[in-house]
């Protein structure tokens, strides 16, 4: 019986070119196997393509569910966000995908899995660090990282590979952006923005937006609800987390919101320019942060901030499958307890303006807040406390001036 490698499959031409490379130089069967985080429309004929080129079989898993609920959430409670911009889209998500891979590579005896990501990016990084935590003794693939077997250098080069195995597919060479979608966005690379000083074509590259200068004339109102950081309803209907998503991408997309122009640090080494669309996601983000404000007190807030950065950071490098992304996203799951309740904004060219939030746990007291003295607070109070808080400047300043005297 032939070894069996189980193909990270998504029906371009870089990974139908790597079914008959797989078969050609390692005589594997190769199964391939797309897994589903709400690519949409890109899913449409590849069982007949995968079969063309040689597989013996293809899975399509549909994981929405969880990426949404297992991923998805914890970066959404954390306010996890890469150096300020990026809302982590592909790098949730990577182990979502390959936690899949490995359950397929078990149920079918694979000796290794195949992923097409290049030796530049990130990917690679995100898909072989969770296949070692998750199965150690599955072999890892990487063709374009393998230049003495993989000859292959461009779109053409693929092209003609598939053409001389008898394999003649839709595709052509034409360049167009390098694009990667799912539920919660898309990224753009590629073309002008390999060139950070030239403005991005937006009229070009957006797919599930409008830039805000075509964005409605009109504001629209939404209310959100949460329950102990998870999000649960909009405009007073319920839904699962994922048609959450799925309804605020609509709204999001509709009204500009979202679109960020980012040159990220990759973990490699090298800084990369893209565009991110990422609408229902900045919605959610921006929401939960609102009910946050006036639920968290000032010392955890800040600690969770610290918490938020370090997730962002491990989600990012891959380390999903880590002890130490179980115990960050354990401290920030134990802040949410209490964040619940009702967030109303508007939605206005590319803004998103507070209308609203309340929560039966806020820690804000108008009384204590307004200027009038209210029972729970003595403007005396303030004199001992300033004296204490600003002690170590006064000492400070005094021991300079005694200094500056004896000279």
């Amino acid at each position: 019986m032939k070894e069996k490698v189980v193909l990270a499959y998504s029906g371009g031409l870089d990974t139908t070119t790597t079914i008959p490379w797989l078969i050609e130089n390692f005589d594997y069967e190769v199964i391939c196997c797309c897994v589903d985080c709400g690519q949409g429309e890109e899913l449409n004929g590849l069982e007949e393509r995968a079969k063309l080129s040689g597989a013996s079989k293809l899975y399509i898993e549909d994981v929405v569910d969880d990426f949404c609920d297992n991923f998805i959430v914890p970066c959404i409670q954390g306010h996890a966000i890469y150096e300020n911009k990026y809302l982590l889209g592909t790098s949730m998500a990577r182990p979502a995908i390959a936690k899949r891979l490995v359950d397929i590579a078990k149920k079918e005896g694979a000796s290794a899995i195949c992923h097409g990501a290049t030796g530049k990016g990130n990917d690679q990084i995100r898909f072989e660090l969770a296949i070692k935590a998750l199965a150690p003794d599955i072999k890892v693939i990487a063709p374009w990282r393998m230049t003495d077997v993989w000859t292959m250098q461009s779109r053409e080069d693929e092209i003609e590979y598939c053409k001389a195995h008898g394999i003649n597919l839709p595709f052509d060479e034409s360049h167009s952006y390098s694009r990667d979608r799912n539920l919660w966005h898309i990224s753009h690379e590629g073309l002008e923005l390999e060139d950070p000083s030239l403005e991005p074509n937006y009229d070009h590259l957006l797919v599930m937006s409008v830039s805000p200068e075509k964005a409605p004339d009109e504001a629209e109102y939404v209310t959100m609800t949460f329950e102990k950081g998870i999000p649960k309803s909009i405009n007073g209907e319920e839904m699962k987390v994922s048609d959450i998503i799925r309804k605020l991408n609509e709204l999001g997309g509709k009204h500009g919101i979202g679109i960020a122009d980012i040159v990220e640090n990759r973990v490699v080494g090298m800084k990369s320019h893209g565009i991110y669309e990422t609408p229902g996601g900045t919605i959610l983000y921006e929401a939960h942060q609102q009910l946050e404000e006036l639920v968290l007190d000032r010392a955890t807030y800040e600690v969770k901030e610290e918490m938020g950065n370090k997730l962002s950071q491990i989600v990012y490098e891959g380390k999903w499958f880590t002890p130490l992304r179980e115990a960050v996203q354990a401290f920030i799951e134990s802040t949410q307890e209490y964040v619940t309740g009702e967030v109303k904004f508007k939605l206005y060219k590319g803004n998103i303006i507070k209308a609203g939030t309340t929560s039966p746990y806020s820690l804000y007291s108008e009384s204590l807040a307004s200027f009038t003295t209210g029972d729970l607070y003595d403007h005396h109070d303030a004199d001992g406390f300033i004296n204490l808080f600003g002690l170590p400047l006064k000492v400070r300043a005094m021991k300079i001036q005694e200094a500056k005297n004896n000279k």
